[in-house]
């Protein structure tokens, strides 16, 4: 009996450890396989080709007048809010604002961007788009005296900001977009 006992006790010992191997061996390898493979800081990126750099220089100015409007629009209805300034002075301001990202969007349809920025080109387009139209709900407080309409402008102007912040991390990696 006692080596009938010790066979089976040897057979479950190494059915034990074969499961144990598999589940080391399966896990080691699931692990490594779904485990995104790290980005070395601070790799460096591909420079612009001739045409991405121009693209990107004809494009600056533009980015600096939006980012500054987006900026005064924002504060502006930050100001309003803590009555700072008056609605007269939020007017002009988010008037100034839209008037700035009507002429943006003029100048950014005439760009012709490198084929390989179609997408940065087209973000940036509809981040301008949606600045205009968080500077037009905004303008609604003129018209209703509602200041509700300060805060639906403001996810408009949120994503706005973001969809700039990525364009312009590809095009001026670096470069801050505030708001």
């Amino acid at each position: 009996m006692t080596r009938r006992r010790a066979v089976l006790g040897g057979v479950v010992v190494l059915g034990l450890g074969g499961v144990l191997a598999f589940a080391i061996v399966h896990e080691a390898t699931v692990s490594r396989a779904a485990a995104p493979r790290p980005v070395p800081p601070g790799a460096p990126r591909p420079a612009l080709t001739a045409a991405e750099e121009a693209y990107a220089a004809a494009l600056w100015p533009i980015h600096s007048e939006v980012k500054v409007s987006a900026l005064r629009m924002t504060f502006g209805g930050l100001s309003y809010k803590m009555k700072e300034i008056d609605r007269a002075t939020l007017r002009a301001r988010v008037e100034a604002a839209r008037q700035t990202y009507h002429k943006a969007a003029l100048r950014i349809r005439a760009l012709q961007p490198p084929p390989s920025l179609e997408k940065v080109h087209a973000e940036y387009a509809e981040a301008v788009h949606l600045y205009e139209q968080s500077a037009a709900e905004m303008g609604k407080v003129f018209k209703d005296g509602r200041d509700d309409h300060l805060l639906a402008a403001y996810p408009l102007s949120r994503e706005a900001g973001e969809k700039m912040l990525r364009a312009g991390d590809v095009l001026w990696p670096g470069e801050y977009v505030p708001n």
